[in-house]
């Protein structure tokens, strides 16, 4: 007779590793997305500063639409339309792409802010002790503005990786989607939502923690 080990009906230990899998899953796809959506959110950011009028009437509209329309509609027009145009990607690509953009649009205002929080006094001050365009912006406006918007960032950051469950819906199996395959087998809803809650806090949580103590860190 095969001995089975399980704590609650239906649920059985290696249910309980299916979903911690399905954690990285959702770790992977939101660091990637966050990684790649905040580059290009601050060279969007930097383009809609100094481009001023001109970015602000082509980048800024298309920026808004990625902010404006829900992330799920983006997500499933562009699985089934990406083909069209030659590009079979898997659902974990898709969620990829769709997230990083999704992350930019956000980031672009919070890194415009960042620089516009930089006093054009102290930019001219730099420029005035012999620094180059490009090193008053590495040595003057990066440390200052990035620090004024950090805390935003971060919120910026926790909300994709929570948002990424959404990519579930193309069939990627990240944690609310595991916990959704087990609920249909176990018929136990609350324990199967309750460790996927703790596996989104185990998630978040250092990342916060992280910032707290980085801007305690900058503030002394």
């Amino acid at each position: 007779m095969e001995l089975t080990i399980s704590f609650f009906s239906g649920f059985q230990p290696s249910d309980l590793l299916y979903l911690t899998q399905a954690a990285w899953r959702t770790l992977l796809i939101s660091i990637l997305s966050i990684s790649i959506g905040t580059v290009l959110g601050g060279l969007f950011g930097w383009m809609m500063y100094e481009g001023k009028w001109a970015a602000a009437l082509t980048l800024g509209p298309l920026l808004d639409v990625f902010r404006s329309v829900p992330l799920i509609i983006q997500l499933v027009l562009f699985y089934n339309f990406a083909p069209i145009i030659g590009l079979n990607l898997d659902p974990f690509l898709s969620g990829v792409v769709i997230l990083s953009i999704y992350c930019a649009s956000l980031v672009a205002n919070v890194a415009r802010g960042g620089m516009e929080a930089v006093g054009q006094p102290m930019r001219r001050a730099a420029r005035s002790l012999g620094m180059a365009y490009w090193q008053d912006l590495r040595y003057v406006v990066l440390p200052i503005g990035g620090r004024a918007v950090f805390p935003s960032w971060v919120g910026v950051a926790l909300g994709v990786m929570k948002d990424s469950a959404l990519v579930s819906v193309l069939g990627y199996i990240e944690l609310l989607k595991a916990s959704q395959i087990l609920i249909t087998r176990t018929q136990e809803p609350l324990l199967i939502l309750t460790i996927a809650g703790a596996f989104y806090f185990a998630l978040s949580y250092p990342i916060s923690r992280y910032a707290a103590t980085l801007e305690k860190r900058w503030s002394s």
